[in-house]
């Protein structure tokens, strides 16, 4: 399979050359900081920062102070309605956006013209990965709501070349029809929503394997990137299914490359990582994703810790010089779960109960009784005996993840469905005083 690149001089640049293009470009993102951000000026100054220049090597990048959301969205609390982070005065931005609010109050954030020629150009190395050309029918699957992540996607694909059709508006059985009837090649949306899509398929007695689906984008959530839920979505669609992270307040971040399954490239041509230990803070090659972006000068981050679980591959051999995150996006650094001593993350029991092709859907409850934590499995089993499905989940939980939670079968189709990001996991254990 040939490798198709969105910018080949900087995605197989070696380590010396890339680094020196990431510091051409942070060295006069801080000048304009310094000269025009009131959130991050007063930051800069503080750590001993007077220019740019003073950042002489990447590991100079340390001094600097992190960007947590909670200082964003406190930020934007106190200086309404766009807070003082946005770079240049109001009339200078021609797009808003916010994130979902899964995790809290939404933060709204704005866009230059630039910015978004930015977010565009990021998306482009989203596309080249998984193979995306102009013959493609690019089909996004979403409501087209605040979220930038969509609006992102759509342009993005427009700005390839690509044919690109809204599915805003509709319910999934008209999207679906659409889809049939433009011919799509390339599905984006949600991992959840690929496989309730295919699921209103199977409904109507449609094969969604036997559409001219070759590719299916997924983010917003781990499950492209979680081997047997990926496996799901192949299957169904008779389609390659490709992995992509980003966040609104930082970009669109990372893209898997479709003839390397299994983890995520950073896009380093537009982006400064690290990882840190969550607990010390110290580098390390698994821990909490921190990114700079370099090239959204009208509503930068600077060292913003995501919040994601990532592991760097450090002795991978591909097809790009950025360095990979092996597995994706493994989780929240504060999504764990602790059940009886044992540490889970959802993503690992996703992994394990999509492995059960009986089991459309499922949910997971935490709740304490007599004192003692307990973790329910919810089950959709569409196919096969419940019961028997249900004791078998429970056994490879059990040898998988090392304690026995409860598994239930419920009604098929009782289960909430998502278009957006799932909420699989209820923790109704009582919260410390």
């Amino acid at each position: 399979m040939e490798t198709a690149y969105y910018d080949r001089a900087l995605e197989t640049a070696d380590r010396a050359a890339l680094e020196g293009h990431q510091l051409a470009r942070l060295r006069p993102l801080l000048d304009t900081l310094l000269a025009h951000n009131h959130f991050y000026g007063p930051r800069l100054r503080a750590a001993g920062l007077t220019s740019g220049a003073d950042i002489r090597t990447l590991d100079d990048l340390r001094h600097l102070p992190f960007t947590h959301k909670h200082e964003l969205v406190a930020d934007q609390a106190a200086h309404p309605p766009y807070g003082s982070f946005h770079t240049y005065p109001p009339s200078a931005y021609t797009r808003l956006h916010q994130t979902s609010g899964t995790t809290g109050k939404p933060l709204r954030l704005a866009d230059t013209p630039e910015s978004w020629d930015w977010w565009l150009r990021c998306w482009g190395f989203v596309y080249r990965g998984a193979g995306v050309t102009t013959e493609d029918r690019v089909f996004c699957a979403f409501s087209f709501g605040p979220f930038i992540g969509f609006w992102a996607a759509f342009e993005g694909a427009q700005r390839l070349g690509a044919m690109v059709i809204a599915g805003g508006g509709q319910t999934s059985e008209q999207r679906l029809q659409m889809l049939l009837d433009n011919e799509v090649t390339v599905l984006v949306c949600t991992p959840t929503y690929a496989l309730r899509l295919a699921e209103v398929a199977r409904e109507q007695g449609i094969d969604p394997s036997a559409t001219p689906v070759r590719l299916t984008i997924h983010a917003g959530e781990p499950g492209a990137n979680i081997p047997s839920t990926k496996q799901r979505i192949e299957r169904a669609w008779g389609a390659r299914c490709i992995d992509h992270a980003g966040a609104t307040e930082v970009g669109a971040h990372s893209f898997e490359a479709v003839e390397e399954p299994g983890g995520i490239y950073v896009n380093e041509a537009e982006f400064i990582l690290e990882v840190l230990d969550p607990a010390t803070g110290a580098p390390a090659d698994e821990g909490e994703l921190v990114l700079t972006n370099l090239g959204r000068v009208g509503c930068p981050v600077l060292r913003y810790r995501t919040g994601d679980r990532v592991r760097v591959a450090r002795d991978h051999r591909g097809t790009r010089a950025f360095r990979w995150l092996e597995g994706g996006i493994l989780g929240r650094v504060d999504d764990m779960l602790t059940v009886r001593g044992v540490n889970v993350f959802p993503s690992a029991i996703e992994n394990l109960v999509r492995r059960f092709g009986e089991v459309d859907e499922f949910a997971v409850e935490v709740y304490q009784e007599r004192a003692m934590d307990e973790l329910e499995l919810q089950l959709e089993v569409a196919r096969g005996e419940p019961q028997v499905i249900c004791e078998a989940v429970a056994r490879e939980v059990w040898v998988a993840l090392g304690f026995r939670p409860r598994v239930r079968a419920v009604p098929v189709g009782s289960l909430p469905r998502f278009e957006l990001k799932a909420r699989r996991v209820r923790d109704r254990r009582p919260r410390p005083a």
